[in-house]
């Protein structure tokens, strides 16, 4: 059998005897070039297939665990707390008498007030604080140990006992 001349150029070619070492070189580096690629991409893909399981795997064990405890919203206290203290030393005002114990002026709507030191206060016991409030129906409500308030039936009886 008679190989004809464009089967031989087409095995020379293939036998690379007689062509141009630029192309084998070129043909070569596009052949690894591709092949890179390839594995990049198998390479990232494994990796992306990765993250997407472990995402997976982490909303639904975040789904199914439990949720922190939610605290009811506290009712509305029926009172308000007031705490008191004594005021400082510095913040208590005091009168001092004047330099000049002779003070004339010229108008005569000034008045001189002279207050002095009484201590003749006394504390009260519950009953005699219901025997003050005697005329109105009234009650002690205890709200601690140290602490009460006089309560009235009838508001009215409250302000007038206050203006007393």
């Amino acid at each position: 059998m008679k190989n004809s001349p464009a089967n031989e150029s087409l095995l020379s070619d293939v036998l690379a005897e007689e062509s141009d070492p630029g192309f084998r070189e070129a043909l070569l580096g596009q052949t690894l070039h591709l092949v890179r690629r390839q594995r990049r991409f198998r390479k990232v893909r494994r990796a992306g297939s990765a993250l997407a399981v472990l995402a997976g795997l982490v909303l639904f064990v975040w789904r199914f665990l439990p949720s922190p405890p939610t605290l009811p919203p506290s009712p509305a206290k029926a009172y308000t707390l007031v705490r008191t203290q004594p005021l400082p030393a510095s913040a208590i005002v005091e009168t001092r008498p004047l330099a000049f114990r002779n003070l004339v002026t010229s108008a005569r709507s000034v008045e001189i007030l002279v207050t002095g030191a009484a201590h003749d206060f006394r504390e009260l016991d519950d009953d005699q604080l219901l025997d003050l409030a005697a005329p109105s129906p009234a009650m002690l409500v205890r709200r601690g140990p140290h602490f009460a308030e006089l309560v009235f039936a009838n508001p009215a009886d409250r302000d007038a006992f206050l203006r007393e």
